[in-house]
């Protein structure tokens, strides 16, 4: 922040230099105020790259004029970065379709890295080094539109400046998102993506490996701090918290960059985001690797992951497995060629190819050093490899051969150059700088490399990652490998795109990090965040029963479907225990005997009678009605089968109904032997005693009563049948499988009219029990409709009551019950009598009155 308001300050001085005297303003700023590198044209294109990484910091003790600023400690990658920028302009020159007879002139200033020396860049830019008009400076501006510069603060505080008279600055290292604003810069444009897109891939990348509580360090200017703010909101959508969050410069003393390297290694995060500018990456990690600073992931922004000048053996101990997302490497065909041919001899007199030559030969071009040998001028360029001549990751240099080419086509638009059959421009001397805004706003052209360039309404490059991994080669040199790519343009879903990343840390021989505030919760548990720590630091509670997590670090329990309840572990649903009443278990299989030995035990007793159908016994019973009394009896038995077994549609209507009509048939038939016994003695003669209750009164009596509820039970299963259901009411764990009733009222009708016979029998058996007979039918009628009536009476509540299958069981048992009553109450006193006292089964003793 000093540095912004100390370039602000000098800015208004600059401001007040237009009317004033330009010598103290030069001195001001630190003399001289001349490119490093240039050459005149038509269109004179500028260049501001942090040649020097090292500023010197003059005493301000306001009471002498401060020292000139001076920069020092050539910085390779970006030499490179201004020559590229030389070649991409030759190659335009030396072009017949691009601006066919226009030349293109370059200054290449150093602005060293700091928001200071890019203002004395860019006011050298704007204003050239010439004095015109006696001692003004010159009224339009030297250079049509600037490249540069390498890192945000500096660019903004050159646009502060710039964007006043409207010059266009392209930048091929600003990443700030705050450059985005057109209301605030109109005349900036970049080629490389924004860092809103970036603090959200790294987020995401974040996230896709699992790695919920990282660190985070960045650096104290525009870049780190916008950039970080990005991330950290990014990532808290995301799920991951941040353990520490600090910040670093260039220009703090060692003790607190110490201080920040102390705090990551007590941290308990195994990751560390950096998103930390080129110049400020080098004291960090040098820190780090003084405090050996070992074991931890780095995640770095694309100010330095493909610095080549970390990726040795000495650095390979921290950032050996470091990822993060670059500029999508590219080639720039014959720019190897260019750069191997740069040599003091092209300009002897150029101070910057002399620095640079000592710099890469270690070689002095003064005589009488110390140590050091002498420079010739004639070393060969081929057999060095550095960060200047490895083109092999081209990525910021292709962003600067790209802002060349973009000014180049928006001059081409802008001065209406023609086609190939009329390739000339109209020159024109008096072009403002907006105009060549304007243009730049609306290229689109696509390079050799078949890559399109072009800006959206914010001045911004389609936003497409690498992501690079940092991994030791056979040999032990550390290399970068892409792993992943991000596309910003496409959906959400299909930005972030892995390949391989797994196999990456097996190739590097890397344990793939674990960084985490608590240990995941397996599935069955769930996350509980611990009040007044961050969501990332949790407990893990067990799900409830009927709820499931089915992944690590579940946030919530999720619910069983109706038909599933959870296993032991709560980490599925599985189908719950369908319940009903089957053959296999052992009440069911009780009651199908008890079922079968009541159908076999009346088929018996029906055997007897029909053995002994002549004998004055079972004529005086009533052999017809007694014989179709045990017919139903023992579908009465069978019947209750159908409630036993998994519920279906046939089963449910079979049930009910064959339940009702049987029932409805043996009631019918006891009450017709009811009204034979009465009209019997009450006959005025007994001569008169058949033909008064003749066998067709009685079939007609138990036809029609049967016949009525047969109508009731096909009404029923018309209207509303009964039908299988699930019950999951009833009980949680399990289903229930039962037939529903359909209509209530149908079931009532038919237990109803069941219930109305057996009350009429028991009515007349029992006006009819004291009759003068011998052997009275009625009392043993009046004992079975008194079984019947109290079993049906209790099943009632029983019925309602009982859960699941026990329902069925307790309809099952009521049948049984009153079947059993009815036949021993009917019909053992009279097998007793037909096979142990055959002596009473005559004509006399069934006439005898008592």
């Amino acid at each position: 922040m000093l540095d912004r308001l100390c370039a602000m300050l000098l800015f208004v001085i600059f401001v007040g230099a237009f009317g004033a005297d330009n010598t103290e303003y030069c001195e001001m700023l630190g003399d001289p105020v001349f490119p490093l590198l240039s050459k005149d044209g038509d269109i004179t294109i500028g260049g501001a790259f942090s040649i020097h990484s090292h500023i010197s910091k003059p005493s301000l003790s306001f009471t002498d004029v401060p020292e000139a600023l001076t920069c020092s400690r050539i910085h390779l990658r970006e030499f490179r970065f201004a020559q590229t920028m030389i070649f991409a302009i030759q190659e335009i020159n030396n072009s017949s379709s691009l601006l066919p007879n226009i030349s293109i002139g370059y200054k290449v200033f150093d602005s060293c890295g700091s928001t200071l020396t890019s203002t004395r860049a860019v006011m050298g830019l704007l204003n050239g080094q010439e004095r015109t008009l006696g001692k003004t400076c010159s009224s339009q501006s030297s250079v049509h539109a600037i490249i540069g510069a390498s890192d945000s603060s500096s660019t903004i505080v050159m646009l502060q400046s710039s964007g006043i008279f409207q010059i266009p600055v392209i930048s091929h290292f600003a990443t700030c998102a705050c450059l985005s604003n057109r209301k605030e810069y109109p005349s900036f444009f970049r080629t490389i993506p924004s860092d809103y897109y970036q603090s959200r891939a790294l987020a995401k990348l974040v996230k896709h490996f699992g790695w919920k509580w990282v660190g985070a360090v960045r650096s104290d200017n525009d870049y780190g701090n916008n950039g970080m703010a990005t991330f950290i909101t990014a990532a808290h959508q995301e799920g991951v918290c941040i353990e520490y969050s600090e910040a670093i410069s260039s220009t703090d003393p060692s003790g607190n960059v110490a201080k920040v390297v102390r705090v990551i290694k007590s941290g308990t995060a195994r990751v560390l985001v950096a998103f930390i500018a080129q110049g400020d990456i080098d004291i960090m990690v040098e820190e780090a690797l003084k405090q050996n600073l070992t074991g931890l992931q780095w995640v770095g922004s694309e100010s330095w992951i493909t610095a080549g000048h970390l990726a040795t053996k000495r650095y390979s101990g921290i950032l050996t497995g470091t990822l993060g997302f670059a500029i999508r490497k590219t080639k720039i065909t014959g720019l190897k060629q260019f750069l191997l041919q740069v040599n003091p001899g092209q300009d002897p007199h150029n101070n910057l190819l002399r620095e640079f030559w000592e710099a890469t030969f270690g070689c002095s071009f003064q005589s009488g050093l110390h140590g050091q040998t002498l420079c010739s001028g004639s070393e060969i360029l081929e057999d060095i490899n550095n960060t200047f001549t490895d083109v092999s990751e081209l990525r910021i240099s292709s962003n600067v051969y790209k802002a060349v080419y973009a000014v180049a086509h928006a001059m081409h638009n802008m001065l209406k150059c023609g086609d190939a059959m009329n390739p000339q421009c109209f020159w024109k001397d008096d072009f403002e700088p907006k105009q060549v805004v304007k243009h730049l706003q609306s290229v689109n052209f696509t390079l050799q490399s078949g890559e399109s360039v072009y800006f959206d309404r914010n001045g911004d490059p389609a936003a497409t990652y690498e992501l690079v991994n940092w991994q030791r080669n056979p040999a032990g040199d550390t290399v970068f490998v892409a792993v992943g790519s991000y596309d910003a343009s496409l959906p959400n879903e299909k930005q972030f795109i892995m390949n391989g990343i797994n196999t990456t840390w097996a190739a590097g021989s890397l344990k793939r990090p674990v960084s985490v505030c608590s240990e995941s919760c397996p599935p069955g548990f769930r996350q509980a965040v611990i009040k007044g720590k961050p969501i990332c630091c949790f407990s893990c509670i067990a799900c409830a029963a009927g709820e499931i997590t089915k992944s690590n670090n579940s946030a919530e329990c999720s619910p069983c479907p109706l038909e599933y309840w959870s296993n032991e572990d709560h980490s599925q649903c599985v189908p719950k225990v369908i319940e009903f009443l089957s053959y296999g278990e052992t009440m069911g299989a009780l009651l199908t005997a008890f079922s079968l030995f009541g159908a076999i035990l009346t088929l018996v007793v029906l055997c007897v009678f029909f053995r002994f159908r002549h004998t004055p016994l079972v004529k005086a019973s009533n052999s017809e009605l007694s014989f179709l009394l045990l017919f139903s009896l023992t579908l009465c038995f069978l019947c209750s089968l159908t409630f036993i077994g998994q519920p279906t549609v046939l089963s449910c209507m079979l049930r009910h109904t064959a339940f009702g009509i049987t029932f409805a048939l043996c009631m019918s038939c006891i009450l017709a032997k009811t009204i034979a016994v009465v009209m019997a003695f009450k006959a005025t003669r007994p001569t008169n005693t058949l033909p008064q209750c003749s066998a067709v009164l009685q079939r007609t009596n138990v036809l029609s009563c049967t016949l009525l509820q047969v109508l009731v039970c096909v009404l029923w299963l018309t209207l509303a049948p009964p039908f299988p259901y699930t019950n999951t009411a009833h009980t949680t764990e399990r289903i229930i499988l039962e037939c529903n009733v359909g209509s209530p009222i149908g079931f009532w009708a038919v237990l109803g009219y069941i219930g109305l016979l057996a009350v009429m029998c028991f009515i007349l058996a029992f006006l009819a029990r004291k009759l003068p007979d011998h052997f009275n039918e009625a009392k043993f009628i009046t004992f079975s409709m008194l079984i019947f009536c109290a079993v049906w009476v209790t099943f009632i509540p029983a019925y309602v009551s009982s859960p699941g299958k026990f329902t069925v069981a307790v309809e099952i048992f009521a049948i049984l019950a009153s079947s059993f009553g009815l036949l021993f109450c009917i019909f053992a006193p009279k097998c007793y009598i037909l096979l142990l006292r055959p002596e009473r089964n005559t004509k006399k003793q069934m006439m005898r009155r008592n």
